[in-house]
């Protein structure tokens, strides 16, 4: 039997969306406000194929984390160049040729969505993480209003949401 709606029911709720641009993305050794862009955590699960005469099954196996890509400012003062090689070199020093431990290089990083008031409304706890790679980007004498960027691509083992 047809079902009539009521318009309270067909009207959308009232909602704010959240928005890409209001977040503070916090690495330890790095200054928050040079952070330009962040991604958020991809989580993906393998599934693991269970066949069983004529039929197949699906359970989940391992869920891995994807990596993170950051671009941060790299201005004058502070340089956060100087920033992401000190974190570089806890995990390898270029001129010894020495690598560190995880324990040294591994770092928390905190990712805080704000609504539009500056209110914490979620939360990304990313633990164990650490650089896999740093491009310091390209120069050019053409270009009169780019900023010196640096690109981060982050690797972690493990990040929960807090709220």
């Amino acid at each position: 039997m047809a079902q009539t709606l009521s318009v309270t029911e067909m009207l959308p709720a009232k909602f704010t969306p959240m928005m890409k641009r209001q977040f503070i993305f916090a690495i330890e050794g790095i200054d928050a406000f040079l952070v330009k862009t962040a991604a958020r955590p991809e989580i993906t699960t393998e599934e693991v194929t269970i066949n069983w005469i004529n039929s197949t099954r699906y359970v989940a196996g391992k869920t891995t984390f994807g990596t993170l890509a950051v671009t941060l400012h790299d201005p004058i003062a502070p340089s956060g160049a100087q920033q992401v090689m000190e974190w570089i070199r806890l995990c390898f020093e270029s001129v010894s040729g020495r690598a560190g431990y995880p324990d040294f290089y591994k770092r928390d990083i905190q990712l805080k969505m704000l609504d539009p008031v500056g209110t914490v409304i979620q939360l990304w706890d990313i633990k164990g993480a650490f650089c896999t790679t740093a491009g310091f980007g390209d120069l050019s004498y053409d270009s009169t209003a780019d900023m010196a960027e640096i690109s981060l691509t982050i690797r972690f083992d493990n990040c929960v949401m807090q709220y």
